[in-house]
This record gives C-alpha cells, sequence and structure tokens, in this order.
C-alpha cells in the first residue's frame, strides 16, 4: 500500500466541500478515480457517528477519501472539479446545510498536495472567480473514520429522494457538462 491505504501506484486525496454524497456522486464518475468512500475527517472525537457530527460538537467535517491512479488524473484536475463543484467562500455551509461539518476543506496526504492546494487557492483567487474570498481550510490529513454504510453510494441508491433531486443531481449535472472530457467511459 501506499500513501494513506491507497493500493500501489494510487494515491489518496480526501475533500470536504458541504454533504458528502455530492462529491462522491461526482468523483464517482471521474476517470482514474478507483474508489470514493464518504466519512469524517478534522475532529477530535474518535469514532464519530453521523449523529455526533451532525452536532457540530465533534470537530469533523463531512469528506469524501478519494482513491486515484495519478497516471490517469492528477491531483490538480481532482481539484478543479473540487472548486467547480461547491462555493468555497462560504464559511461553514453549502446551500441548506449549516454547520463546521459542511465545511470547504482540502486534507492534504504529502507536501506535494499542501502545495498544489495553496497554489490552486492562490490562482483562484487571483483570478477573481468569486466575488467573496475563499474560505476552503488546507490542513493536513488526521484520523479518517468512514461514513455508515447507509452513507455510500447514497446517490446512487437514492437518486429519487428529494435531497437527491435538488441538490445533488444538479451538482453532478454540472460536472457532466463542464467536465466531459473527464468521465469515466460508460459501457
Amino acid at each position: 500500500m501506499s500513501q494513506a491505504g491507497a493500493p500501489a501506484g494510487n494515491e489518496t486525496a480526501t475533500l470536504a466541500g458541504g454533504c458528502f454524497w455530492c462529491l462522491e456522486a461526482v468523483f464517482d464518475e471521474m476517470k482514474g478515480v478507483e474508489a470514493v468512500e464518504s466519512g469524517y475527517m478534522g475532529g477530535q472525537a474518535p469514532n464519530p457517528t453521523y449523529h455526533a457530527v451532525c452536532t457540530g460538537e465533534t470537530g469533523h467535517a463531512e469528506v469524501v477519501r478519494i482513491v486515484f491512479d495519478p497516471a490517469v488524473v492528477s491531483y490538480e484536475e481532482l481539484l478543479q472539479v473540487f472548486f467547480a463543484i461547491h462555493d468555497p467562500t462560504t464559511l461553514n455551509f453549502q446551500g441548506s446545510d449549516v454547520g463546521t461539518q459542511y465545511r470547504s476543506a482540502i486534507f492534504y496526504h504529502s507536501p506535494q498536495q499542501k502545495a498544489a492546494a495553496e497554489k490552486m487557492i492562490a490562482k483562484l483567487a487571483a483570478d477573481k472567480v468569486w466575488s467573496d474570498p475563499i474560505v476552503t481550510e488546507v490542513a493536513a490529513a488526521t484520523a479518517y473514520y468512514p461514513a455508515e454504510g447507509y452513507h455510500q453510494e447514497y446517490f446512487r441508491r437514492n437518486s429519487g429522494q428529494p435531497y437527491c433531486r435538488f441538490v445533488v443531481a444538479p451538482k453532478l449535472a454540472k460536472f457532466r457538462k463542464q467536465f466531459l472530457e473527464k468521465r469515466k467511459k460508460r459501457g
């Protein structure tokens, strides 16, 4: 195994951008992404549950852990998609999801990932992509806890549910339209 539990040759990225269901659905469709798992990172309490994280008292963010093949997709490309599918200018909320667990964060697994994240944020800020400042936290990866089973592949299993139709589906549609060349081929 190489970086943070990724199979040899693969790398791991851990990103937080609101509800993990949205991020998981998008990254599942990205070329070079081998696996995506919803979970929790960045807090103090060991083995947090969804209900504990939702109180905002554990300090954890809802994250996705992405195992990717850097020969197919770069870390920078993952970050491009990440910044396109969430609002990195809102502190501790995305849409109607409010609380520190919904913060925008990049948990880096290497000095190279840290440098890439900081460089991308600086470029986006310099290009004035958003009128408000970027508040995305860039922090070293800490203990990762997988979310409960019912959160895994949530959109795939529950696409008709109102939250999925009105929140997750538009983000997935945006990815499909904006990053057509980065989508996995469907057989």
